[in-house]
């Protein structure tokens, strides 16, 4: 039986998690400012640092488009690598909450403030807790993949037909004949 709430609950909270976590990934999770009237500056987690963070952040993204046209086994598979990108997102939020703030005083050990004041800024939570919703709706995904309701069989490829198992009508045949006319390059009406 398909349990079609929370196919719609988990799939849209997955989807919304997933571009929330892209869109954090790709903003400052670090800023500062410094003694003397320098202003601020702030450092991105990407680039060479962590640019994990949007990368898997995408993969679960696509994976969440996977699953919406999969079926069986196979779903139930990208359910599991969703699960496993979102644990590497994690990870990456985890290693950003050090490297964002030690590139901002980089940045400005270049500049020669030596201390300077250092913070995480509010994308860094964003991302956290899109990470965090991310992880969850993975796992729910994987446990509750079996019971959602499948897309039709009507928008798989046609299977062979056995010689003589369908036969045309003539219009068909007819209408078939004139198509490959035209292929051909041929004016079927002369």
């Amino acid at each position: 039986m398909a349990d079609r709430r929370s196919f719609g609950t988990v799939v849209g909270a997955g989807l919304a998690s997933a571009v929330l976590a892209a869109v954090a990934g790709r903003q400052p999770w670090a800023h500062g400012s410094a003694p003397g009237g320098l202003g601020e500056l702030s450092a991105t987690v990407e680039a060479g640092k962590v640019p994990a963070a949007s990368a898997l952040s995408l993969v679960v993204l696509a994976c969440w488009g996977v699953l919406l046209v999969t079926r069986g086994v196979v779903r139930r598979v990208v359910a599991v690598l969703a699960v496993l990108a979102a644990v590497g997102l994690a990870a990456a939020v985890v290693v950003g909450h050090s490297t964002a703030p030690d590139n901002v005083r980089d940045a400005y050990h270049a500049l020669g403030v030596d201390h300077p004041d250092v913070g995480l800024s509010g994308w860094y939570w964003v991302a956290a807790v899109a990470t965090v919703l991310t992880l969850l709706t993975t796992l729910a995904a994987v446990r509750l993949v079996p019971s959602w309701p499948e897309m039709g069989r009507k928008y798989d490829a046609p299977a062979d037909v056995a010689p003589g198992a369908a036969e045309r009508t003539p219009e068909e045949q007819e209408n078939l004949d004139l198509w490959k006319a035209m292929d051909e390059g041929r004016d079927p009406t002369a």
